[in-house]
């Protein structure tokens, strides 16, 4: 039998706050959810996926026209130009902020005036699956709730995380180099305030039952606008306690469990995302038994995957997908090469050696790439992350430096994403090949600017419309290459995937459809150089036909061999009687 919602939760609140009333505390959260106490429970195991899926990563503003709201610049340009192109899309943090281009929250509960407003939110939400911020580690300094705080008034008093410069802190994990502690004047003194990532975003304390009521209130107004799916930022560093690391608490594994209990029962197709820019055995902790996050980011695919283009060597990716679980039913990865933020290096960690890391930024720093740093607990600045386009990050080799193989290593990149297990994601400016924005790193000071770019509507589609352009060339193909991921089964998310061997210039997987109807051999030469693929090496099955859904080719010859051009990819699939195996002709 079913236990009864609201004793899950309780139960689960116990182990948070066991000096606290869980019983009191979960009729609260049940009513503020708007939630029966024996409400059902969705079923286990359930895929809100399939091989259709693909998310478009985007900032309100990234497309600007004049005399116009951009949210409603960014509908157009879904539906003009994406609509057969992705499923959701991810709106970065648009709500009033501070600083951080939106992660500095100052009201969870509005809508960036400058974007548009809820009506613009909630249109797109209609025709995409729409995926928000719960930008819930932190929140603004400039925040109504941090001005309670300041004069020890609710709603705020003790809404944020404390702490005293005689605790012990050496083990405490930081994501970057600025004070942890922050002094703050206050109706009752100064107090020091926890700020993880900058001065400006103020650690919540969710030791106090009063910040997961309140967040639960906002996750019902999100579900209510239409928000699908939810990336709870910096969700890591949750809970603190001094003495500890501060990151992975299992407090703060307990708090996703129970957001997730309380999403799931008010709308069972919503989707949890957590992003954990950490260690690869670390991050996948966050899947917990299937009752944590639905969806993890694969933050070592960025790294490893520029890593292995540039060096023309894929041992070190190789190695990694092998060693990558099979998510279960219910979960998956999500795959992508570049973010709002940058390529994160600490999720190499165990991967790469630190000879590897550094040759791997100094080659990014000579394609224009800048370098962000964390302190350690010893009081090192360690390299934290690479800041640089994609499509500048990909303009050359280690070795030799820029070359004329930009667009297809751009391309090969991508045919790899969009083929391995998990949904693939698309940030805005990856799909658009997008350079480096040096002058808004100068404008505005900030590394990460360095691919935050904003485009003139007009101007890109001028550029979208020339053939000539990189632009052009990448946008189409990258929308071709994505039609023909949609149609094959094999690409499902939770689809069966296993690595093959064809030497360090040879990147090749099998997958495989649920119902075992498709097979889809992807092999990627990720080498300057010709390489020769033996399709006895393959194995493919004699009796089937096989065809390269990407340019068409058949195989007619078993025992012979492919010459595979510097950076080519073909995706081998069986005809089968649904007609997955198809190609999509040039636009």
């Amino acid at each position: 039998m079913t236990q009864p919602l609201k004793s899950k939760l309780q139960g689960m609140l116990e182990v948070v706050y066991p000096s606290v009333d869980c019983d009191f505390l979960a009729e609260q959260l049940l009513a503020t959810m708007g939630l029966a106490p024996n409400a059902d429970a969705p079923p286990a195991h359930q895929n809100h996926w399939d091989e259709t899926d693909v998310l478009l990563i985007t900032y309100a503003d990234t497309l600007q026209q004049p005399d116009e709201k951009p949210l409603v610049t960014l509908k157009r340009f879904l539906d003009d130009c994406l609509k057969d192109t992705i499923s959701a899309v991810h709106i970065l943090p648009f709500f009033p902020f501070s600083s951080d281009d939106g992660f500095s929250v100052m009201d969870y509960l509005a809508v960036n005036e400058s974007h548009g407003g809820w009506p613009e939110i909630e249109v797109i939400a209609r025709d995409y699956k729409l995926m928000s911020d719960l930008v819930i580690n932190h929140m603004s300094a400039r925040s109504r709730w941090f001005a309670n705080y300041r004069k020890r008034i609710d709603p705020g008093k003790d809404y944020f995380f404390e702490g005293n410069p005689k605790d012990d802190l050496s083990q405490v994990v930081r994501p970057r180099t600025s004070p942890l502690l922050n002094p703050v004047q206050t109706d009752d003194g100064e107090r020091y305030v926890w700020c993880t990532f900058s001065e400006d975003q103020v650690d919540l304390n969710f030791a106090n039952p009063q910040v997961l009521l309140e967040f639960a209130g906002i996750i019902r107004q999100y579900l209510e606008r239409g928000i699908l799916i939810f990336r709870m930022d910096a969700v890591a560093f949750l809970w603190k306690e001094p003495g500890t690391p501060c990151i992975h608490l299992q407090q703060t594994h307990e708090l996703i469990k129970i957001l997730r209990l309380l999403i799931e029962h008010h709308t069972p197709d919503a989707v949890v995302i957590t992003e954990t820019n950490v260690p690869n055995r670390e991050n996948l902790t966050y899947f917990g038994n299937a009752n944590e996050a639905h969806a993890i980011y694969n933050f070592s695919l960025p790294p490893l995957l520029i890593n292995t283009l540039v060096t023309g060597n894929c041992r070190h990716l190789k190695t990694w997908l092998m060693s990558m679980p099979p998510a279960q039913l219910g979960t998956t990865y999500l795959n992508f090469i570049a973010s709002h933020d940058g390529v994160g290096l600490r999720p190499t960690d165990g991967l790469l050696t630190e000879d590897e890391k550094q040759r791997l930024i100094n080659t990014m720093e000579s394609f224009g790439g800048k370098v962000s740093y964390r302190r350690t607990a010893d009081g090192r600045d360690q390299p934290y992350e690479v800041n640089i386009a994609v499509w500048d990050a990909l303009k050359g080799t280690a070795e030799g430096g820029a070359d004329h193989w930009q667009l297809a290593r751009f391309l090969c990149a991508h045919t790899i994403m969009l083929a391995l297990e998990g949904i693939p994601a698309f940030y805005i400016h990856s799909l658009l090949a997008t350079e480096n924005d040096q002058a808004r790193v100068e404008h505005t000071g900030r590394l990460r600017s360095i691919n935050r770019s904003q485009w003139p509507l007009s101007q890109l589609e001028e550029a979208l419309a020339d053939p000539l352009t990189h632009h052009s060339k990448a946008f189409r193909e990258l929308k071709r290459l994505i039609a023909i991921r949609r149609a094959q089964s094999a690409f499902h998310p939770n689809a069966t995937q296993f690595t093959l061997h064809l030497g360090l210039q040879l990147f090749g997987f099998w997958r495989q459809s649920m119902r075992r109807e498709q097979s889809v051999f992807c092999i990627h030469n990720i080498s300057p150089e010709m390489q020769e693929v033996a399709l006895s090496d393959i194995n493919l099955i004699g009796t089937d036909r096989w065809v390269d859904l990407i340019s068409g080719m058949t195989v007619e010859d078993m025992a012979g061999s492919m010459t595979l051009k510097p950076y080519q990819t073909v995706w081998l699939s069986n005809q089968h009687r649904s007609g997955a195996a198809r190609s999509v002709p040039q636009e």
